[in-house]
């Protein structure tokens, strides 16, 4: 109530953000003080159902945040909205989203935990549409008219009631990031994928949890010793919240996660948490040391669907060379075990000064058959994309001088960062080729 009073106080004055939540069950008129200057806009957790009429007043609003709300379907006011482009409705009870809802220059649409069945084939009028999180519905089918989205690079439909993954899906030219995980097409194919026999069965009561080191969608990580009856060994572990996240449901996280076994690169499972005494799920990893840091932070609102970095950060190219060698052997080792990462993001690598890094996060992981080639391909190419957009950051940040001093190393990466990420899908190297080419490369 204390930013509702401080509103009504004219104390936001030219704000551009305004935050409020505390209850409402209706819009406040007093946001509408703030039109000359207002640009994010976030009404979460309140017990809001309809937007006024008159809301295109907000005439610089380009985000909105409805999240946890009693929205039943999208209001169609927003179409009108003049600059907005930005909306969530993540956890609402949304059944319906009409065809003329949204407003044409969306770029970013969470949908996040609803109950929609279906969507309207206007959504394919979204030419700008770059981000769509539709993870945790019942959607048993996706408009067609959606492969005319051209610039869509991120989609997360897990968790819904999809019986085939759109062969239109594969075709897109700016697609990187991809989760649909807890499909019935993809649920079969997640059963064979059987606990490793050799995997540790870790009792709660061996685990002496220490300081949160993370919080995700899916789950809180610790820092923890593991008393295993040998020597104590100092872990990380990550327990499970259990809700629905925008990429997807955490058990399937959990089973991408073992199934992806050892490798040099990966963060990788030591064992499974039993016994936890709230009944939650958990697994216990190596704790990685602190010279690792996370490599870039998650996309802000400007920037959508690419990561950012503090102002001045540079790699050296030596640097860039072995996270790219350290990334790509890590994705060509989960596709060789028909895992898709979905989430290839520098904010999901745990890199060293050196440059020798982890790729971790398996929250938007999913199988895929091998012996399908030509799915299997097409997804294989979508993550080269993404590994891409991971060079052509670190290029961007190289000292000029390094690039000048090293112009053949740093040519060959840019080349390869143009082939990863070439509109036409088929026509990007396999991460096998990349992992090759890049060995041969030094500095």
């Amino acid at each position: 109530m204390e930013t509702l009073e401080r509103l009504r106080a004219d104390e936001f004055k030219g704000e551009k953000r305004l935050n409020i939540s505390c209850g409402l069950t209706s819009f406040p008129r007093e946001v509408f003080n703030l039109a000359d200057s207002l640009e994010v806009l976030d009404l979460s957790n309140n017990q809001l159902e309809s937007l006024p009429d008159d809301l295109p007043r907000l005439y610089n609003l380009k985000a909105l945040f409805l999240n946890n709300n009693q929205f039943k379907s999208v209001p169609e006011v927003l179409a009108r909205c003049p600059q907005l482009s930005m909306i969530s409705f993540k956890s609402n009870h949304l059944t319906r989203l009409s065809e003329t809802a949204l407003p044409l220059q969306t770029r970013w649409l969470i949908l996040t935990n609803n109950q929609l069945t279906t969507l309207p084939a206007s959504l394919g009028k979204l030419t700008k549409l770059q981000k769509l999180m539709l993870a945790g519905n019942q959607l048993r089918s996706l408009p067609d008219e959606l492969s005319a989205c051209l610039n869509l690079e991120l989609i997360r439909i897990a968790a819904n009631q999809l019986p085939t993954l759109p062969r239109w899906l594969l075709t897109l030219p700016r697609l990187a990031w991809v989760a649909y995980a807890g499909n019935p097409f993809s649920a079969e194919l997640a059963a064979t994928k059987r606990c490793p026999s050799h995997l540790e069965q870790i009792d709660w009561q061996d685990l002496a949890i220490g300081e949160q080191l993370g919080q995700g969608a899916s789950g809180i990580i610790y820092q923890a010793i593991w008393n295993d009856g040998t020597s104590p060994k100092q872990v990380a572990v990550k327990v499970f919240k259990g809700n629905v996240t925008s990429d997807g449901l955490p058990a399937d996280e959990m089973r991408a996660c073992i199934a992806a076994g050892p490798h040099q690169n990966l963060v990788s499972v030591l064992g499974q948490v039993v016994n936890h005494p709230d009944q939650k799920e958990g697994l216990v990893f190596p704790f990685i040391s602190k010279d690792y840091s996370t490599l870039g932070g998650p996309p802000s609102l400007e920037s959508c669907t690419r990561d950012t970095y503090a102002p001045g950060t540079r790699f050296a190219l030596g640097t860039s060379l072995r996270i790219a060698q350290s990334v790509a052997a890590a994705t060509a080792y989960l596709h060789s075990r028909g895992i898709l990462h979905g989430d290839l993001y520098p904010h999901n690598i745990l890199s060293h000064p050196s440059g020798d890094s982890f790729l971790g996060d398996f929250g938007a992981a999913a199988f895929f058959d091998p012996t399908d080639t030509a799915t299997s391909a097409a997804l294989e190419r979508i993550e080269v994309r993404a590994f891409g957009c991971l060079l052509q950051d670190l290029l961007a940040r190289c000292p000029a001088q390094e690039s000048e001093t090293h112009v053949e190393v740093f040519q060959t990466l840019r080349a390869m960062q143009q082939a990863c990420m070439l509109p036409t899908v088929m026509g990007r190297p396999v991460f096998r080729a990349i992992c090759h080419e890049l060995g041969g490369l030094m500095v």
